[in-house]
């Protein structure tokens, strides 16, 4: 079960102009681009990213996992770095 905080995904909508929903579409369309360990482990422990494709750009969706398997979405935010990595052909990692 993927859920997240209602007010949390108003204000995306309103700032962004994403929501969790996009988010949980993009999954059940298999457009999941990678799942990485959050690269700041030490504040972050338990915590991973899921990058998907959402209109040809790469969106950041850092999310925990509970013991029974529910995703729980913290925020998202665009990425050009991973747009570049996974959809331009990027050649660096960075």
């Amino acid at each position: 079960m993927i859920i997240w905080d209602r007010e949390k995904n108003e204000w995306l909508k309103k700032e962004r102009n994403i929501s969790f929903e996009d988010i949980e579409l993009a999954i059940l369309e298999d457009r999941v681009i990678d799942i990485l360990e959050h690269p700041n482990r030490e504040k972050y422990l338990n915590q991973k990213l899921l990058i998907v494709e959402i209109e040809n750009y790469a969106y950041v969706a850092p999310y925990v996992e509970d013991e029974e398997g529910n995703i729980f979405l913290k925020t998202i935010f665009p990425s050009r770095k991973y747009t570049k990595k996974y959809l331009r052909g990027g050649k660096n990692d960075k």
